[in-house]
């Protein structure tokens, strides 16, 4: 157990010990109250906490919220929160600019000296303006959660550092400690903040794109189909992901035996700077056939996975002019009204395609969950054996 969750189970563990169950009417007067129990000074008998289970939970999380590492886990993921979410704002603005700024251009087009060139630059000067604000939020937004993130790998590595001495004597402990938890932090870095930008881009640009699909009530081929681009993206997204999850079904073992080849290899290279007797030519040699091979099944699976994936991907990008061509080739919406439920169409779909466009980054995800599952199960029995002895 590393040291924070050490400190954790400690303060819990201090208010269950002296914690005695009163309803808050016995204590309080009142049928419903919440209190954060404090340990009375002068109390030198057991029970020092009194209360409900209500005034238990505020008093368990009192105890966290005194720990700096829980004020910067609360803390940071508030404001990773809301810059995700101010960005998400900022991106709505920018989607309602398009749909005016192009339906002013089409005026400009096609009725001359209808739209004077200080209305035409003020325009520009808006997404100029709106555009640096959102450069600066997505800076510091990244430039925090890489902190935030690292953090994390510092307590996954204090936890390693604490068992040490069990740890040194499994194969691969030095890798697994530096360089896994390095990539597992650096990994969930991007897949969390993506997954969370995605999440938010959904839940408000989902709506928005119910509310232009109103105008657009047939398919081709279909016919008639209320709200029809927010079904369009649902299908076509929940479509794709699944193709691509079944055609990329093997990659994350395959990621795994890499790791295990590239592993031993490594190993026997580091041995033989201490001893001469390791590291042959043989050996070496034979260590990396297997390198070489079982990197060469990965470019073939990946030929055909990539070769589905940006068939798909390409395929998508004329999907929604496919199911715009009724309503376009009618002239019933104007050119600002169709760049706006475009990007509209975009950001729904690509919300929904999160699992599409990160499958390889979750493929090594989760080789390097792997990987350090079996260190921890390794360490455990060492541990355990150790304490046997």
């Amino acid at each position: 157990m590393n040291t924070i969750t050490l400190e954790m189970q400690n303060a819990l563990d201090d208010v269950v010990e002296n914690f005695e169950y009163v309803s808050d009417e016995t204590q309080y007067g009142s049928r419903e109250a919440w209190y954060i129990m404090k340990p009375d000074p002068l109390a030198k008998e057991w029970p020092v906490y009194r209360g409900d289970c209500e005034d238990f939970s505020l008093t368990a999380l009192y105890h966290y919220s005194d720990k700096n590492w829980f004020k910067w886990s609360i803390g940071g993921t508030i404001i990773i929160l809301f810059s995700t979410w101010y960005q998400v704002q900022l991106d709505v603005r920018i989607n309602e600019w398009f749909g005016e700024f192009y339906d002013t251009l089409q005026k400009a087009l096609t009725t001359p000296n209808s739209v004077t060139e200080k209305e035409f630059i003020a325009y520009l000067f808006t997404f100029a303006k709106i555009a640096a604000i959102y450069i600066l939020v997505v800076i510091f937004s990244d430039y925090f959660t890489s902190h935030w993130t690292f953090r994390w790998r510092t307590a996954m590595a204090e936890f390693y550092h604490d068992k040490w001495d069990y740890a040194s004597s499994i194969e691969g402990a030095s890798q697994r400690v530096q360089e896994d938890t390095l990539k597992f932090a650096r990994i969930m870095e991007g897949l969390g903040a993506e997954l969370l930008r995605s999440l938010m881009t959904l839940i408000a640009f989902t709506p928005i794109l119910w509310g232009l699909s109103k105008s657009i009530t047939v398919l081709p081929w279909i016919g008639e189909v209320e709200h029809a681009l927010v079904w369009v993206a649902i299908l076509s997204a929940l479509g794709g992901t699944i193709l691509l999850a079944s055609v990329g079904i093997k990659l994350p073992g395959i990621e795994y035996d890499i790791q295990k080849e590239e592993a031993a290899y490594r190993k026997e290279l580091v041995l033989g700077e201490d001893f001469k007797e390791k590291a042959q030519p043989e050996k070496i040699t034979d260590l990396y056939g297997g390198v070489r091979k079982i990197h060469y099944k990965m470019y073939f699976h990946y030929v055909y996975f990539n070769a589905v994936k940006w068939s798909y991907l390409q395929g998508m990008v004329i999907v929604p002019y496919l199911a715009l061509a009724p309503t376009i080739v009618t002239g019933a919406i104007t050119l600002g009204f169709v760049q706006q439920i475009i990007r509209a169409f975009g950001r729904v779909e690509t919300s929904l395609q999160y699992l599409v466009r990160s499958w390889p980054i979750i493929v090594e995800l989760i080789s390097v969950w792997k990987r350090l599952r079996e260190f921890e199960v390794n360490l455990e029995n060492t541990s355990l054996a150790e304490t046997i002895r």
